[in-house]
């Protein structure tokens, strides 16, 4: 028998499935419960983790419980729903929620399950689903000390670089900062590409100019993956998700009474994708989107340079 707590896993989908599995790489005994695709679910279970029926059992059962779905909605059903977590929770549960979520949900989910002696503790990721097959994701923590403590070396399995941000609901806030940034990435390089091409200059070589500058990064690189190599894998995150966290940022900013210009253009731009039905396509085709708004097929553009 391990002397190691039992960890739970709710949504083992791009992300989940590397954080997962490295939880069981450290010699956690895992429960796990996925949605419709079956193929994460099986290759867990193929690796020793249980499948619980329901998030009511599964809380029943472990001492700490990782959360990692696309919404506050998803959470808040979760972890109230009827067959939910707190229904089967015990007193010292800890409930470690990875989601890109509302603050405000957060700290009312918090209120609620420290009523019933369950901890609450947000840890937003940053990086990508290949990071977290690596196990060398990015966590933002918000929680008290003593808490951080107790969950730092799970988190020490799917993590590389652990920050602990300060109280519950400071990680959530730290993550929309950071896919603030992101958002208005995407709609900046849009933008740029989009213009470039319509001035003479095509996408490869705004790329070669700006990838090597003080203004290249990460984001940028993955972004023009998709723009100049047309790889669609380049960057696994979609344009709906990105469109909800901006819209979390945009609530945020209007609860602290902070104008918010960037972050209201960033919205617009995701939206009206979203409105086309674009939610789906991954958050570099934006670049796609733009292109068609002005007259511009960047398929073509790029297919030049070839």
């Amino acid at each position: 028998m391990s002397d190691k707590p039992v960890v739970g896993f709710i949504g083992v989908g791009f992300m989940g499935h590397g954080m997962a599995k490295n939880i069981l790489g450290g010699g956690y005994p895992l429960w796990i419960m996925g949605r419709k695709n079956r193929t994460p679910v099986d290759s867990l279970k193929g690796m020793g983790a249980k499948e619980a029926a329901s998030a009511k059992e599964m809380a029943a059962e472990c001492d700490i419980i990782h959360l990692c779905l696309s919404n506050s909605p998803q959470v808040e059903s979760v972890i109230r729903g009827e067959d939910g977590i707190l229904a089967g929770a015990r007193e010292g549960l800890i409930v470690v929620d990875t989601t890109t979520a509302d603050p405000t949900s957060t700290l009312t989910l918090a209120a609620e399950m420290a009523a019933k002696g369950v901890v609450m503790v947000d840890a937003p990721l940053g990086r990508t689903p290949k990071e977290a097959e690596e196990g060398n994701l990015d966590a933002m923590v918000g929680c008290d000390e003593a808490t951080f403590e107790t969950l730092k070396p799970v988190i020490d399995c799917w993590a590389g670089t652990i920050t602990h941000i300060g109280p519950v609901g400071s990680g959530h806030k730290m993550k929309l900062l950071m896919n603030f940034l992101g958002a208005a990435y995407a709609a900046l390089y849009s933008e740029a590409a989009v213009l470039g091409s319509k001035v003479g200059i095509s996408p490869h070589t705004f790329r070669d100019v700006i990838g090597p500058s003080r203004l290249g990064s990460g984001f940028f690189n993955t972004f023009m993956q998709y723009v100049c190599d047309r790889d669609e894998n380049a960057h696994l995150f979609t344009i709906e998700n990105l469109s909800k966290d901006i819209r979390y940022v945009n609530s945020m900013a209007t609860d602290a009474g902070v104008l918010n210009v960037m972050a209201s253009a960033a919205k617009h731009y995701l939206t009206h994708a979203e409105a086309v039905g674009a939610g789906g396509d991954f958050v570099p085709m934006l670049s796609n989107h733009v292109g068609r708004l002005n007259g511009i097929d960047l398929g073509e553009e790029v297919a030049k340079k070839r």
